[in-house]
């Protein structure tokens, strides 16, 4: 009898398990799954907590980017991208002046955006794609989750650089906090790293944006590795973005997501919020070459610059 009650056990468990894995493939029923069980001795307040503490020394520690109009903006675009997503922690956005193209993502919902990642995402889809894959990271809890399993000893303690569970590498953090990274928990976020790419590419979806988004960012910036060897070194030699990486998603999109006969692709006030960027930062760059004082003109408001605040849309081959 005893036996026959484990037998049981043992098959609804199986059962159970197997209807986990039916909602997390299905898109339709994100916000109502199970992203993020594990064994965790962090409740979402002491993560939150947590995360609040770490993004605070991320912000000593670094260079904000200040611009109203480009962070106003990249706080839209994720909050948009966090309602369609699974994550039960509301969420803050910052921008990072740091040239290598990545985002981060720390415990509780707080994620950093480098600036050279808006300048390499030449459409809103792609921008998106890296953003999305964040917003899975903090939903899923990999860091605590990781933190929980004794993969990090006392995750307070230690540089908030390591802790941002991957972000398309982890690279960008470590920048610009000026931190060493330890190899030894970047080898171990491989599997979050995975599911993280599951995760956004339907978040990405969901939100209305094309999910081939997702694959042309990992595609520009395995380009950019090849073009500039070592410039990405840390970030390939522990989270490659390679060919295997692309077509996994690409298999992922194919098997998993309906086609739909439209998506968003970019909109006008991406390409204005982008060459804004591009034209400030070659402004002070201009400015601290010459080294000498320079009066500058106040910018125009956006609304006179849009012309068409219409999203641009692609449409699907029949």
């Amino acid at each position: 009898m005893r036996c026959l009650s484990a037998i049981l056990t043992v098959a609804l468990a199986g059962i159970s398990l197997h209807a986990a894995d039916q909602k997390k493939d299905d898109p339709n029923q994100i916000g109502n799954r199970d992203i993020g069980k594990c064994v965790n001795f962090y409740s979402l307040e002491k993560e939150i907590a947590l995360g609040k503490q770490l993004a605070e020394e991320v912000a000593r520690q670094s260079k904000l980017y200040r611009d109203p109009t480009i962070t106003e903006y990249i706080n839209r675009l994720g909050q948009n991208l966090v309602r369609n997503s699974d994550a039960k922690v509301p969420f803050t956005f910052q921008v990072v002046e740091d040239e290598v193209p990545n985002a981060f993502a720390l415990p509780g919902g707080f994620i950093f955006v480098n600036t050279g990642l808006i300048k390499l995402a030449s459409e809103e889809d792609e921008l998106a794609g890296a953003v999305a894959h964040e917003i899975a990271h903090v939903a899923a809890r990999h860091m605590t989750c990781q933190a929980t399993k004794g993969q990090i000893v006392n995750i307070a303690s230690i540089p908030a650089s390591i802790l941002l569970g991957g972000g398309l590498g982890g690279y960008g953090a470590r920048q610009a906090m000026g931190v060493g990274a330890q190899t030894a928990f970047l080898k171990l976020s491989r599997g979050a790293e995975t599911e993280a790419d599951y995760l956004g590419t339907q978040y990405l979806y969901a939100a209305g944006y094309g999910p081939t988004g997702a694959i042309s960012i990992f595609e520009k910036i395995e380009s950019l590795q090849k073009r500039q060897p070592g410039a990405l070194g840390r970030l390939f030699s522990t989270h490659p973005m390679d060919a295997d990486r692309i077509d996994k998603t690409q298999q992922e999109i194919q098997k998993i997501l309906p086609a739909k006969p439209e998506y968003v692709v970019t909109t006008s006030e991406y390409q204005a919020v982008r060459a804004r960027l591009i034209e400030l930062d070659a402004r002070r760059k201009g400015d601290a070459q010459d080294g000498r004082p320079h009066l500058r003109v106040g910018a125009r408001s956006d609304s006179q610059d849009e012309k068409d605040e219409r999203p641009t849309i692609k449409r699907r081959e029949q």
